[in-house]
């Protein structure tokens, strides 16, 4: 298909698209009518994930994207400036793994720099990289993928780097839904849910793809005056700030019993 048929067709930019919940969220947009480039930090395995979805190659584009990478971000936008002209919905989907077994006061700190240069620096950089390029469409839309892992309200240790990384891209997403509101831009936070082999909850129960990926592509699509800077998983909110304190895992109970220091000995004062 030329670029100017493919212009005709609403523009989707999908981060970590080449796996997974990712890979489900190119394939829903692509069968919602959007021209979906599929982004991957390995271009091998995105032009694999294009073929696998669509063999003739008619809705979706496989395309090099390194969120960590401010190089790379910037030929991004010239490719879709070029190829496209605009980009109608950004999903931030590319996210580092959870560090399931860390504790915030023992922690390395290394991981959890990286984690925050991908979680949050990542969907920055892309964000304001391809804001000018939102800033065409006439339904501009911009969904950071989540977790229930960055709800303040729910947290009670373990599983820092993520936790905090996934807490500030929903402060980020907050941030930019109050400045890009008044130019028709809706900016959500979207929690899929635990998926299938992720690692992210250990024998939790898990959500498909298929699943995690419509609540994603929900955000996605919304009508012009939807809403805004929200927290949500199945169009329905999520606590973040405020909320229910949720017990302690039993990981995290054990942890606290063995880290807790001998009662004093017993003396004369």
């Amino acid at each position: 298909m030329t670029t100017p048929a493919r212009s005709q067709l609403p523009v989707a930019v999908v981060t970590g698209g080449n796996r997974g919940v990712g890979l489900e969220i190119c394939r829903q947009l692509a069968m919602a009518g959007y021209a979906v480039v599929l982004g991957s930090r390995d271009p091998r395995k995105a032009e694999l994930a294009a073929k696998e979805i669509d063999p003739e190659g008619e809705r979706i584009t496989p395309c090099h994207i390194e969120v960590d990478n401010s190089v790379n971000i910037e030929q991004l936008t010239g490719w879709v400036k070029e190829r496209y002209g605009r980009v109608d919905t950004l999903v931030n989907n590319a996210s580092a793994p959870p560090d399931l077994w860390a504790i915030a006061g023992t922690t390395d700190l290394t991981p959890v720099a990286e984690a925050l240069d991908i979680n949050l620096f990542g969907a920055w950089r892309v964000t304001q990289a391809l804001l000018p390029l939102l800033r065409r469409s006439p339904r501009p839309r911009i969904v950071n993928v989540s977790s229930e892992g960055g709800s303040i309200a729910l947290m009670n240790g373990g599983r820092p780097a993520y936790s905090v990384s996934k807490a500030a891209l929903n402060a980020l997403t907050k941030l930019l839904a109050g400045e890009l509101h008044r130019d028709g831009i809706l900016v959500n936070a979207v929690c899929p849910g635990w998926m299938p082999n992720d690692g992210s909850r250990p024998g939790g129960q898990s959500r498909t793809f298929a699943q995690g990926a419509a609540s994603v592509v929900w955000a996605a699509t919304l009508p012009n005056g939807g809403p805004t800077g929200t927290f949500t998983r199945d169009g329905r909110a999520l606590p973040w700030l405020w909320g229910p304190q949720r017990p302690a895992s039993r990981r995290v109970r054990a942890w606290r019993a063995a880290s807790r220091p001998p009662p004093a000995a017993s003396g004369p004062c």
